[in-house]
């Protein structure tokens, strides 16, 4: 298995572990804003600058964007 599959396997079980602890989708938002801000002070304290952090909450943005235009990731 690579490092991005045992990622995704990571990320599986944590999605299903917050859907069955709070099965109602909108509350989700906190989980995902709470995981944005600790994964945001892990790349300071890796990287203390912060224009790549930026750069993917932008490209995030874009994700989102096209997922309400077109439906799909």
């Amino acid at each position: 298995m690579s490092k991005e599959d045992d990622l995704r396997d990571v990320l599986d079980k944590t999605a299903k572990e917050i859907s069955r602890t709070e099965n109602n989708p909108r509350a989700w938002l906190t989980w995902m804003v709470y995981l944005l801000g600790r994964m945001e002070q892990e790349a300071i304290t890796r990287n203390p600058d912060k224009t790549s952090y930026s750069e993917m909450l932008a490209a995030l943005q874009d994700v989102i964007r096209n997922r309400q235009r077109t439906g799909g990731w």
